[in-house]
C-alpha cells in the first residue's frame, strides 16, 4: 500500500477513459473508517482559462505546464493510487481549497 497524505500528488488509475494520471489529494486520511478511499482532484495539460483551474509552477516531474482542474474531484479507492510524487506546494494548495470551496458552495 501506498503511504500519502492531504496535500501529496500522486499518480491515479481514474479508469480507462481518464487514464492515469497525477492528482492532488485533498482529503483528510482516513476520513470514512469504513472505506479505504480518498478524494482527489486530477492535474491537466488541457488549459481552458476557467475559474475551476488552478495553474502551477511546472514540476521537473510534468512534461508542460499544467493545472489542477477542481471540476475533475472524484472519490477513488486507495488501491488506485499508484505511485507517490510528493508534496504539492503549500501556497498553491491554498488557492485549490479556495477554488474547491467556490466550486461547492462552501
Amino acid at each position: 500500500m501506498i503511504s500519502f497524505n492531504r496535500g501529496d500528488v500522486v499518480t491515479v488509475d481514474l479508469g480507462a477513459v481518464s487514464k492515469v494520471r497525477p492528482c492532488v489529494v485533498v482529503s483528510i486520511s482516513k476520513a470514512d473508517t469504513q472505506r479505504n478511499m480518498s478524494v482527489v482532484v486530477p492535474m491537466t495539460t488541457e488549459r481552458r482559462g476557467g475559474e475551476c483551474e488552478v495553474p502551477f509552477p511546472k514540476p521537473v516531474w510534468l512534461k508542460e505546464a499544467s493545472v489542477v482542474n477542481v471540476l475533475g474531484i472524484a472519490g477513488v479507492d486507495n488501491a488506485r493510487v499508484l505511485r507517490r510524487l510528493g508534496p504539492f506546494p503549500a501556497h498553491i494548495m491554498k488557492q485549490v481549497e479556495a477554488a474547491l470551496r467556490r466550486l461547492l458552495g462552501f
